[in-house]
């Protein structure tokens, strides 16, 4: 296989969610990319969604780590690791191993995760390395150890197409895992009989192809899926020679389920889901025999989220509904190498290539494999028991690496004293600035995602590589080398001597073999990568996708879209061979609404943002959907709490605080809110949605609860709003004065939401004195309060504030675009009547692969009088790129028909 073409495209892996997309990648001329789907990849075929085609934009220089330092002062790295090394070997020496740690993410390639894994369980001898993907996929884990005895992912993503159901229970595939939905939608297109059911408390764009919406009350799936567990026993929709012959377990599982489902009016109350709604699901999934079951976040991010995921594995076997085309549960991860960090160990809990801590046969082998004698014997922390440790000075130093705690860990306040506190912090990032690299006492340069050479598994267990782009600027090195280095420094240097990925990767893929040749035996590890165990370099760089197990070595690029099935046989990974039913009971989310918090606060994710927005936020066309945080409530809601669209509200919880725009939706149910959970301390001033969030865990996975969080809703109280359209950043001490604020990266510079509690002659007086000297100057201002200013520089524009008592979206979004383009009379009239023009007018982007705006959109619905989403595509090319936003092009269609037909009524009705 050929990892480049003839024009000098290369072949690559997607840095964002566990879909594993495959790219084609080219640099340009001014340091960017080309990006491209890539059409032999057997996990997209080309298909690419807004973020994926968007990444050539964020592979600039800006905000950058370029060099390593040591309590704020830029040296070499010599010292930075020899500081790292010394500090960690005399924190071991006086308290123990156990009192350091290292916390890491799934956007470390595996490469990195086997060795940062080897170094701490291996050679520091403590379980104490744990990973982000705790925060999204461990009770996935747990549920399959449990269920099948060991972490591993059934089906894959053909099955969507050759299934007659697909369940989406706590997935929003539209715009988490755009792809495969894509992949789903066009099953569907081809094959109208497949059916759709949603499994979510909100109507999300998934609900598009949605045959059926079940909007389950928040914290409820354990009592859904015992009551369809119970119905299948019920009605005789049982396998039962499937259940004898591999399965474990089953009569105590039942006899739970029915006491949770005795009553189908209780069931109902319990789930928020009617008896009729309960019984065409339940009888879809008993005269259906190929059914898939995608689950993600909503699913796992509970205190009882293990309990959720072997409700709905044991509704599979019980069915015999598993290891074959079209039918499984199917986890799909959130992160682009989840998968490659549990493989090799990067859960706290777990030894290494799906070895355990507890059996004495497996950390023997570890340990002669190793060449250790200091092999920790005992799980170490999960990551909140991790940063309490952190928090309480049992762990003394801790390296982060590739993730922002600070901003993605509940309980905002406890991780942002335990690193202010901890006397040795230690994280390497490729981003200089976030809410964790200003706790750290060294920061160490990694490479980003372009020049980073290794491989990533998706959540079909594909293993991929990522190819090397881009030169890394500064002194950016590959976080296995970095920690390599300090291993060598600690006096480890004859176990992390590699000279390339491909060595790592050639030891880890032998890992995988010790005493698991015969892949028949129940007692065999199913992850075996012996066909790759021997790879040269060559083979390595041209790797392709690959679907483990791999015994034997591919030899034609034709093997990468075999889709292999696991357990097909009935054999699992369990000491008897069977898989185990798991007996679950129904309990109640552990936090509960109350007078003071009287609204359920559910997080997630948006369209087109990723994380943090580390890099997300760098693309400018990224930005404009969802340009600000915010939080969707329902219209009964907003009037009880006095808010309306558009409004800033104060969210508040037990825990912290969180201020956001206010969006008026049906889409979420009465009592319910949604917010994002991308903002942070660099992009706005209380947008971090886990300063809401409590430290409640679910105690099998230690996945903490992000779906259920009581929360009140209040106004902000504010005197005046302002945007600022600036080529460079606000200074800090203007920011801390507002009320609040909202940064945005647009093309050239930045866009600016602020709010004050100043009126707006004041406010208008401090933003524009902040404005440098330009050629020309533009001002405008009213007795009704209403200022605007702008700086010109050689027909183009620097600098523009604009200050009213309240501003709306459609005060803003035509903004976006002006400081990359010379002005001409209809921009320049604009920026001081706020009248708009010509292209101006085109409105918020709806369409961010195609730049399509909402009022372009309507204007076309209108006049050409278009009735469904494939019209407006053929008129407009939105939603013809990653179709990730179809679902709102069809709720424009409906709006712009509901507007005529309330127009032609009230003309009928005064004629």
């Amino acid at each position: 296989m050929s990892t480049t073409t003839k024009d000098t495209w290369t072949k690559t892996t997607c840095a964002y969610c566990g879909v594993g997309c495959g790219i084609e990648a080219r640099p340009t001329r001014d340091g960017a990319l080309e990006i491209q789907g890539d059409q032999s990849h057997p996990a997209n075929f080309g298909r690419l969604c807004s973020k994926g085609l968007a990444l050539g934009e964020t592979v600039g220089h800006q905000g950058r780590l370029l060099h390593p330092s040591i309590a704020g002062t830029q040296c070499d790295w010599a010292p930075a690791l020899d500081t790292v090394a010394s500090r960690f070997s005399e924190v071991i020496a006086q308290h123990g191993p156990d009192a350091v740690a290292f916390y890491v993410s799934g956007q470390l390639l595996t490469e990195d995760y086997y060795v940062a894994n080897k170094l701490m369980k291996g050679f520091i001898g403590s379980g104490n390395i744990d990973t982000n993907s705790r925060l999204c996929m461990s009770s996935s884990v747990a549920g399959h150890k449990r269920a099948f005895g060991a972490d591993c992912v059934p089906g894959c993503y053909a099955d969507l197409e050759l299934a007659d159901l697909v369940i989406l229970t706590g997935s929003n595939l539209a715009w988490c895992h755009p792809v495969l939905y894509q992949r789903l939608k066009a099953a569907k297109t081809a094959r109208p009989e497949l059916k759709v059911i949603v499994i979510d408390p909100r109507t999300t764009s998934s609900c598009e192809i949605a045959d059926l919406h079940l909007a389950i009350h928040p914290g409820s799936d354990v009592a859904l899926f015992n009551g369809l567990l119970a119905y299948l026993a019920q009605h005789q929709h049982l396998d039962p020679a499937y259940i004898a012959d591999h399965t474990e377990g089953f009569d105590m599982a039942l006899a739970s389920a029915r006491r949770d489902a005795q009553d189908l009016r209780a069931l109902a109350t319990i789930t928020g889901i009617s008896r009729q709604q309960l019984t065409a699901f339940f009888r879809l999934f008993a005269e259906t025999e190929k059914v898939v079951t995608v689950y993600s976040q909503g699913v796992n991010q509970s205190s009882q989220g293990t309990d959720k995921v072997n409700s709905l594995l044991n509704c599979h076997l019980a069915t015999g509904r598993i290891g074959k085309p079209g039918s499984g549960p199917f986890s799909v991860t959130g992160q682009p190498n989840a998968m490659g960090g549990r493989e090799v160990g990067g859960l706290a809990n777990t030894l290494a290539a799906h070895m355990e801590f507890g059996n004495d046969t497996q950390s023997q082998m570890v340990s002669e494999f190793w060449q250790t004698e200091t092999l920790a014997r005992t799980p170490g922390l999960k990551a909140i028991d991790l940063f309490d440790a952190i928090d309480s000075g049992r762990v003394k130093a801790v390296w982060i690496m590739a993730t922002n705690p600070a901003v993605s860990l509940p309980d905002s306040e406890t991780i942002q004293r335990a690193l202010t506190q901890c006397p040795f912090v230690v994280v390497s990032d490729c981003i200089a600035d976030t809410d964790t690299t200003r706790l750290a006492d060294v920061l160490l340069p990694a490479q980003g995602w372009s020049e980073k050479s290794g491989t990533v598994t998706n959540s079909e267990r594909r293993i991929s590589r990522q190819r090397r782009l881009l030169p890394t600027p500064g002194d950016g090195k590959p976080d296995w080398w970095i920690i390599s280095e300090v291993a060598k420094r600690m006096g480890f240097g004859h176990a992390f001597d590699y000279r390339h990925e491909a060595d790592i990767f050639r030891e880890y893929s032998r890992m995988t073999t010790l005493d698991n040749t015969t892949a028949a035996s129940p007692a065999r590890r199913v992850l075996n990568l012996s066909g790759l165990a021997n790879l040269t370099p060559e083979q390595y760089h041209q790797l392709s996708p690959q679907q483990w197990p791999v015994l034997d070595q591919p030899a034609t690029t034709s093997e990468t879209s075999i889709s292999k099935r696991l357990f097909a046989n009935g054999q699992f990974a369990t000491p008897s061979g069977k898989a185990q039913f798991i007996a679950v009971k129904y309990q109640p989310p552990l936090n509960q609404i109350s007078l003071a918090y009287p609204l359920v606060l559910n997080s997630g994710r948006i369209r087109d943002q990723w994380h943090t927005m580390t890099r997300t936020g760098l693309s400018p066309r990224l930005g404009e959907h969802t340009p600000e945080p915010c939080v969707t409530l329902h219209p009964d809601d907003a009037a009880c709490h006095h808010l309306t669209s558009g409004q800033l509200a104060r969210i508040t919880s037990r825990y912290g605080e969180v201020t956001a725009r206010v969006t008026l939706s049906r889409s979420v149910r009465a009592g319910d809110v949604f917010v994002p959970i991308h903002w942070n301390q660099t992009t706005a001033s209380a947008g971090k949605v886990c300063q809401l969030i409590g430290p409640q865990t679910d105690s099998l996975s230690g996945q903490p609860e992000f779906k259920f969080t009581p929360v009140a809703l209040a106004p902000l109280a504010y005197g005046s709003e302002a945007v600022v359209l600036t080529k460079r950043p606000l200074a800090p001490e203007l920011l801390t004065d507002c009320a609040y604020w909202s940064r945005q990266t647009v093309s050239q510079g930045y866009l600016y939401r602020l709010a004050s509690e100043a009126k707006p002659d004041a406010l208008f007086a401090r933003l524009a004195q902040t404005a440098s000297r330009a050629d020309r100057q533009l001002s405008f201002s009213s007795a009704n309060g209403l200022y605007r200013h702008a700086l010109i520089e050689k027909s183009l524009l620097e600098f523009y504030v604009l200050v009213a008592d309240s501003l709306h979206q459609h005060d803003v979004e035509w903004l976006y675009p002006l400081l990359d383009e010379p002005l001409d009379d209809s921009i320049e009239r604009a920026l001081i009547s706020g009248q708009l023009e010509g292209k101006l007018a085109g409105g918020k982007t709806v369409c961010a692969c195609k730049q399509v705006g909402k009022n372009t959109l309507c204007a076309a619905i209108r006049e050409q009088q278009l009735t469904t989403v494939a019209e407006v595509s053929a008129c407009t090319q939105a939603g013809t790129g990653c179709g990730s936003c179809t679902g709102e092009i069809q709720l424009l269609i409906e709006t712009v028909q509901e507007e005529d037909t309330s127009i032609t009524n009230a003309v009928n009705h005064r004629s």
